[in-house]
């Protein structure tokens, strides 16, 4: 079973994650950059929980895992947000799964889930690359969000392996050839 991604959602889960990359740099009360001093930039809201639903909202959590969010415009309910999504994201990784991120931290501490978002090198197209950057005061905050939530839905899908096909629908992340790349690449060949 195979689905294709609509541009424009693929395009916003894109520039979500960027946005979430930028606000991890904080600006000093004058205006200058205070990324090179030693406290880790940090969102500052009433209460952690309120940091953490801010954090996950902005930081594109949301674009993957929690169902109906693009479909909606992010018009989900919050008790509703993070259970996960059994569609596949297909690559030459294989296909992978948007946890459901309630279950996740339920089974964690705290302390092994601020350990995670810092250490966890998995598979696309989640950007852990990015998460690993959190700092730990904004991670204690979206585990304490997501453990607000209280616990609903089911675990998602095991990763499958490349070349293996998925029993569930999943969106193919291939690249397509279009004009110019064929162009370019006839260009190349005629040049050597």
């Amino acid at each position: 079973m195979r689905t294709l991604l609509n541009n424009q959602v693929l395009c916003r889960a894109v520039a979500t994650t960027m946005l979430a990359v930028a606000c991890q740099t904080t600006a000093g009360a004058d205006g200058t950059d205070s990324s090179s001093s030693k406290v880790e930039p940090s969102v500052t809201a009433g209460s952690a929980i309120d940091a953490g639903r801010y954090i996950v909202a902005i930081g594109g959590c949301n674009d993957c895992h929690t169902p109906n969010w693009a479909e909606t415009e992010g018009k989900v309910p919050e008790e509703e947000w993070l259970t996960g999504i059994p569609m596949g994201w297909r690559g030459p990784w294989g296909t992978t799964y948007a946890s459901n991120l309630r279950r996740v931290a339920h089974e964690l501490t705290e302390d092994a889930w601020v350990a995670l978002l810092k250490s966890r090198v998995a598979r696309p197209p989640m950007p852990w690359m990015n998460v690993n950057r959190m700092s730990e005061a904004d991670a204690r905050a979206v585990y304490r969000f997501i453990r607000s939530l209280g616990m609903r839905g089911e675990r998602m899908p095991a990763a499958v392996e490349p070349g293996a096909e998925p029993q569930t629908p999943y969106i193919l992340f291939e690249p397509i050839e279009g004009p110019r790349i064929v162009a370019e690449r006839s260009a190349a060949t005629t040049e050597e």
